[in-house]
C-alpha cells in the first residue's frame, strides 16, 4: 500500500506524492539553523526511506550544504527534531554522526595522497596482527574483492596522489561504501566523472541501496536526477520549494522549483536564444583555431578546426586526451609534430605567457589549484594575468585594476560586498565567474573551457552558459571539454570525439537526438586513424 504525502509548498500548484508506507529511515522536520544574523534553514523538512536515492537540490546558498553538515555532526541545529531509524539525534561531532551509520562524500576530498588507494579505503579499520601489525596481504585481498565486485576501475596498489581527479573521487566514494553505512550522503560525486565513470557510480549506489542504505544525492546534473533517484527534495532560501516523486516530474518543473518564478538568468537565456536566432553576428565564420597533426606524449595526429563565433565541444572518456589538448593550444605542453595556427598563423613552441598575448584564454578545470589564488581579492585574481596593461614603470595603476575589476563583477554578475573581498569567501558559482572575468576584457579571440561548471548551481551553471554565448556571438571561438555530456549538447555548434588521444570523429549538434548518442559515439570502438576537422 501506498499513502499519498503532500508535496512541500512550492510556487507551482500542489501536488501528492505517492511514498510507500514504510517507516523513514531519515526524518528531518522543522529544522532551523542560524549563523549570527543569518538564517541558513527555515524550518526544511526531509524524508529518506530505507534503500531510496532521494535527491536534494537546490542553488548554492539554498541550505543544503547547512543540513549536510547538521546530519554529518559538523553543526548543531537550533530548532526542529531529525531521527535515524526513529531515534531522535542531535550529533554534536562528526564522530558520533559516522557511530550512527551516516557516511558523507563531500566535494572536498580527504585522502592521503601518498598512500595507496587500498591504504585509505581501509584507513582506521585495517586488519591487524595480534601484535597490531596491519596484514597487508589481506587488506589488499579484501579492497580488490570489493573493486572487483562493483565493477570499479581502480588499482588497489597505486598511490592516490597519481591518479587524475575522477579517479580519487571515485576512491573517496568507496571510501564512504567500505563502511558500515545505513545512510550515505553524496555531494556533487559526478562532478568529474564521464558518463561511462558516471555508470559505475550508480551501480554502485544501486548496489548498497539494495541493502537497504538511504542515499542522499546532491547534485547540480540535473539529467542525473532521472537516472538515479526516486524522490527529490528541493531547497530555496533556506526553505522547502517542492517535494516531487521523480517519475511525475520534468526537467522544466525542477528548474522552475530551484530558481524561482522570474529568475533574471531564465529571462536572459530566453532573450539570447532570441538575439541568436535574429542577429546574423551569431553565425559561424572563419577559421581563429586551426590544429594540423599536432603530436606530443599524449596526443597523436590531432587535427582541428574551430571558428569564429562557434562552440567546438570535446568529448571523450576521462585520460582521452581532451583536456591535453586544450593545454597543447594553452602552452602548457609542447607539440612534438604538427601545427598549431591563431588566425591563419603559425604559433611555434609557445608559453601560456605567449597564449595570453595571443589572445587565447583558459579557464583550468580545477579553479582553487590552478584558476584562482584564493587568498588574494577578487582584484588582484582580475589582474594578474594582464599585469603589464596595468602596470606602468613597474608600478601598478590601481585605480585603473579597480575600475577594471568593477565593471567585469558587473557584468558577470559576480556576488560579493566589493572588489577588494577575498575569493575564497565567494560561493563555487562566483568563484568561477571570476575566472572567466580574468578574460573579460579584452575579449579573447580563442576561449578554452576545462569542465566550466564543476560544482556550480543551477543558477549560476545559466548565468555561465550566458557568459559562454556572449563570447561566442562577441565573434570569441569556443573550445569547451566537459564531462557533462547534455552540457555539450546544450552550448555546442559541433562537437569532437577523443580517444587515445586522437580525434576520431567531429558530428554536428544538429545531427544528435540526445547524450545517449553522445555517449555510444564515445564509447564506440575504434580501429581506424580517421580524424575529422
Amino acid at each position: 500500500m501506498s499513502a499519498p504525502v503532500p508535496a512541500a509548498a512550492s510556487s507551482s500548484p500542489e501536488r501528492t506524492v505517492q511514498v510507500p508506507s514504510q517507516a523513514p529511515l531519515v526524518r528531518v522536520a522543522g529544522v532551523t539553523k542560524r549563523f549570527g544574523g543569518v538564517q541558513a534553514l527555515r524550518g526544511v523538512d526531509l524524508e529518506v526511506l530505507p534503500g531510496e536515492v532521494h535527491a536534494l537540490l537546490g542553488e548554492n546558498g539554498a541550505g543544503k550544504s547547512t543540513l549536510i553538515k547538521i546530519l554529518s555532526g559538523v553543526h548543531a541545529y537550533d530548532e526542529g527534531s531529525i531521527e535515524i531509524a526513529g531515534q531522535k539525534v542531535a550529533f554534536d561531532s562528526p564522530a558520533r554522526s559516522r557511530d550512527a551509520g551516516i557516511a558523507v562524500v563531500y566535494q572536498d576530498l580527504s585522502l592521503v595522497e601518498s598512500l595507496s588507494v587500498a591504504a585509505n579505503l581501509m584507513l582506521g579499520r585495517e586488519p591487524r596482527t595480534r601484535l597490531g601489525f596491519v596484514k597487508k596481504r589481506a587488506l589488499l585481498a579484501q579492497v580488490s574483492d570489493f573493486l572487483h565486485e562493483h565493477g570499479i576501475p581502480l588499482d588497489p596498489r597505486v598511490p592516490v596522489g597519481s591518479l587524475p581527479f575522477a579517479y580519487r573521487q571515485m576512491t573517496e566514494i568507496c571510501k564512504a561504501l567500505m563502511g558500515d553505512v545505513r545512510v550515505l550522503i553524496l555531494d556533487e560525486p559526478t562532478s568529474a566523472l564521464t558518463g561511462g565513470e558516471e555508470q559505475i557510480l550508480f551501480d554502485a549506489i544501486r548496489a548498497v541501496t539494495d541493502r537497504g542504505v538511504g542515499v542522499i544525492y546532491v547534485t547540480h546534473r540535473l539529467n542525473e536526477v532521472f537516472r538515479i533517484s526516486q524522490r527529490v527534495t528541493v531547497f530555496r532560501d533556506g526553505r522547502n520549494a517542492g517535494m516531487f516523486a521523480t517519475a511525475d516530474t520534468d526537467m522544466k518543473q525542477l528548474v522552475a522549483a530551484i530558481v524561482g518564478p522570474g529568475h533574471a538568468a531564465v529571462q536572459m537565456r530566453e532573450q539570447r536564444r532570441g538575439t541568436a536566432a535574429n542577429d546574423p553576428a551569431a553565425a559561424v565564420g572563419t577559421p581563429v583555431l586551426t590544429l594540423s597533426g599536432v603530436s606530443n606524449d599524449r596526443l597523436r595526429d590531432v587535427s582541428l578546426t574551430l571558428r569564429k563565433g562557434e562552440i567546438h565541444g570535446l568529448a571523450g572518456l576521462i585520460g582521452s586526451g581532451r583536456t591535453e589538448i586544450l593545454q597543447t593550444v594553452f602552452g602548457l605542453r609542447s607539440a612534438d609534430s604538427g601545427e598549431i595556427a591563431i588566425e591563419g598563423r603559425t604559433v611555434a613552441r609557445h608559453t601560456p605567457a605567449d597564449a595570453i598575448k595571443l589572445g587565447i584564454a583558459l579557464v583550468p578545470e580545477d579553479r582553487h589549484l590552478q584558476g584562482l589564488v584564493l587568498d588574494h581579492s577578487i582584484e588582484r585574481n582580475l589582474t594578474l594575468p594582464r599585469l603589464a596593461h596595468f602596470s606602468r614603470w613597474g608600478w601598478l595603476r590601481s585605480g585603473a585594476a579597480l575600475q577594471q575589476a568593477q565593471g567585469a563583477m558587473k557584468k558577470l554578475a559576480v556576488k560579493a560586498p566589493g572588489a577588494s573581498t577575498d575569493v575564497k569567501f565567494l560561493s563555487g558559482g562566483n568563484q568561477q565567474k571570476v575566472v572567466f572575468a580574468k578574460w573579460n576584457h579584452p575579449r579573447p579571440t580563442v576561449l578554452l573551457l576545462d569542465e566550466p561548471t564543476v560544482g556550480v548551481d543551477v543558477g549560476a551553471r545559466e548565468e555561465i552558459y550566458g557568459v559562454v554565448h556572449d563570447a561566442a556571438l562577441a565573434g570569441t571561438g569556443v573550445l569547451v571539454v566537459s564531462s557533462d555530456l547534455d552540457e555539450l549538447l546544450r552550448l555546442c555548434d559541433r562537437i569532437s570525439i577523443v580517444v587515445d588521444g586522437r580525434i576520431v570523429d567531429t558530428v554536428e549538434r544538429a545531427t544528435l537526438a540526445n547524450a545517449e548518442e553522445l555517449h555510444h559515439l564515445i564509447q564506440l570502438p575504434r580501429s581506424s586513424n580517421e580524424h575529422a576537422t
